[in-house]
């Protein structure tokens, strides 16, 4: 395997700043913008250290967290003992679904504010009555979004 080039790090640590402005750590993202570019896709917990210059233990850190969700997968080539880690082919797209179907519980929550502030007058719910239109809207208009994502993905859409 071939060290990255400046342009490439320079490319991992754009989305590593990415995910940290959505609240993950540094070191996850990095992980994440290596095995976008990496050559070959899957790579070892060992090569993903080397090539982010970090500790084992950051990169287990990280791939505990990108593997639940389906953005990251863990796979072993027949015969071989060592655990590689690659972008799923469809783990955006779980990401993002996952990520969507929360707006769902969010919304249940929000209505539990409504509960809290029965009574209240209009100028203190009107925030929360903004936030629970988005998320009903969310909740409405994904699942169409998603059909129509799968359907172009699949070519019936280009």
């Amino acid at each position: 395997m071939a060290p990255p080039t400046e342009s490439e790090l320079d490319f991992v640590d754009e989305v590593a700043a990415s995910f940290e402005r959505e609240g993950m750590p540094l070191i996850t993202g990095r992980v994440v913008g290596w095995l976008l570019i990496s050559d070959p896709p899957e790579q070892s917990a060992a090569d993903l250290a080397e090539v982010l210059g970090v500790s084992r233990s950051s990169i287990s850190t990280a791939t505990r967290m990108l593997t639940p969700g389906g953005l990251v997968e863990r796979v072993r080539r027949r015969g071989e003992r060592v655990e590689l880690f690659r972008i799923a082919p469809d783990g955006w797209s779980r990401m993002l679904a996952a990520r969507y179907a929360r707006a769902t519980e969010f919304r249940a929550v929000l209505e539990q504010g409504f509960t809290a502030l029965d009574g209240a007058s209009d100028a203190r719910r009107e925030r929360l009555s903004h936030v629970h239109e988005l998320y009903r809207f969310l909740e409405s208009e994904l699942p169409a979004l998603f059909e129509r994502w799968e359907t172009h993905r699949a070519g019936g859409d280009r």
